[in-house]
């Protein structure tokens, strides 16, 4: 089965106490699901029409994982702290077998 990976570009953040109050929150329900955090982070350098913005990997064993744990009550709740102060787009994808 291939891993499944959860990806976050953040486009804008109005609140830095909101999103520090999500991670809080979002970290141990996201690994509690499995999740391996890759990278988590600014860019350092974007190339072709990329924005220099803050991006996140997590890994899962799968797809499946991946969704279960965005679902998830705990996650969900971290999205209430959250509210809509981050502009992002967040993408689950399945790895290359």
């Amino acid at each position: 089965m291939a891993k499944g990976y959860w990806i976050t570009f953040y486009r804008s953040i109005s609140d830095p106490a909101a999103l520090a109050a999500y991670g809080k929150l979002a970290g141990p329900a996201i690994v509690a699901h499995g999740g391996r955090f890759l990278v988590r982070g600014e860019a350092m350098k974007a190339y072709e029409q990329g924005i220099a913005q803050r991006t996140t990997v997590t890994e899962f064993d799968s797809a499946e994982q991946a969704m279960a744990a965005h679902n998830s009550p705990a996650y969900q709740e971290a999205l209430e702290a959250l509210g809509s102060t981050c502009e992002r787009d967040v993408r689950i994808v399945g790895g290359v077998d």
